[in-house]
């Protein structure tokens, strides 16, 4: 098969892999119909995510088709329509009981990290049962591709880990999809103000349509002062760090309010500065957290529904063959105005 593979930081490459086989009972194979790509592959490649090893095939998000089903998998069999979530879960560990199933003992973000990912013509998927989930009939497809990891990290680590509320002030740093997923399900929680703030003016013309009441471009020398003055002095309630980058974290900083929340939703790959000196007075909270798509289901529903349009982050489509170009397009965003990929696998 066809596969995108890591080969070392800067260095990525399209090779012949052999096709997975299942390897333990809870195991599936899944014949890839899309994948995209995502803002953490371009932090591997930089060599931001070192437990990351040249030579693994790339991607943690799709749709496909069961093709092969083991022996103790029994939700799902060939021939069955999946959306694959990009966190493995056993289901039964400690953690996974918690919720926390990103830190599932057995699983975790392991596609496209530890174990070879989705980013190809075919994936081996384990733990099944727990790992996949049935696409509806009648939905997006495209749609239920952006439900695999960025509409729930968006809305987990972004949304609920800022505490996000009715009435409540929200500003997320950084407007690339992934903080354009936190902005479209802040919106289940009508906050009363969302503040958009990224380089790009093209991105925020795009929050500006998704939502969000202000937007500021981060290059403005007075960004703080009017992040303050649409708050009344006070700075905002909930700060998401959507980007990843030490200039972001403390941004947030220096505008959250008193009592506010932090929530780290980019991959950081360099060390960042807590300023206590300012902020060991001010009753905020500071959250991390890698995305557990425990509330997949529930987006899977409000997909269905029709209550939010995920396939709205897709700005381009490439084929499989031509995913080298699709990186070079993703990872000069602004000048490409992307967002999401389609891959057709």
């Amino acid at each position: 098969m066809k596969a995108l593979v890591y080969r070392g930081v800067g260095d990525i490459a399209l090779e012949d892999r052999p096709d997975p086989q299942l390897q333990q009972p809870g195991d599936a194979v899944v014949r890839l119909v899309k994948t995209t790509l995502c803002g953490t592959d371009l932090h591997i490649i930089k060599g931001d995510v070192p437990t990351c090893q040249p030579g693994r095939i790339l991607g943690h998000e799709g749709i496909g088709v069961v093709e092969q089903a083991g022996a103790a998998v029994s939700q799902f069999k060939p021939g069955d329509r999946v959306l694959i979530s990009c966190i493995s879960s056993c289901g039964k560990c400690d953690f996974c009981r918690k919720g926390m199933t990103s830190h599932c003992r057995t699983g975790g973000w392991i596609l496209g990290h530890l174990i070879d990912g989705t980013q190809a013509e075919k994936v081996r998927i384990p733990h099944a049962d727990t790992s996949l989930y049935h696409i509806p009939d009648g939905v997006d497809e495209e749609a239920m591709v952006m439900l695999s990891d960025i509409l729930p990290t968006g809305f987990e680590c972004g949304v609920l880990n800022g505490r996000v509320q009715p009435g409540g002030s929200v500003a997320i740093v950084g407007a690339g999809p992934v903080g354009l997923a936190a902005l479209l399900t802040a919106q289940f929680y009508s906050p009363a103000r969302i503040i958009m703030i990224d380089l790009d003016d093209n991105r925020l013309e795009v929050a500006r349509r998704f939502g969000a009441s202000d937007c500021l471009n981060a290059g403005d020398g007075q960004l703080v002062e009017k992040v303050m003055a649409l708050t009344g002095g006070l700075g905002v309630d909930s700060a998401i760090e959507a980007v990843g980058v030490p200039a972001t974290f403390t941004l947030c900083e220096s505008i959250i309010a008193p009592g506010g929340d932090i929530a780290v939703l980019g991959v950081h790959g360099k060390p960042v500065e807590l300023h206590l000196e300012r902020l060991w007075s001010h009753n905020i909270t500071l959250r991390t957290r890698l995305v557990d798509a425990v509330t997949t289901p529930m987006l899977l529903k409000s997909v269905e529904a029709g209550k939010l349009q995920p396939e709205q982050l897709i700005t381009h489509h490439f084929a499989l063959a031509d995913i080298l170009e699709a990186y070079d397009t993703f990872g000069k965003a602004a000048e490409n105005k992307a967002l999401k990929m389609i891959i057709e696998a």
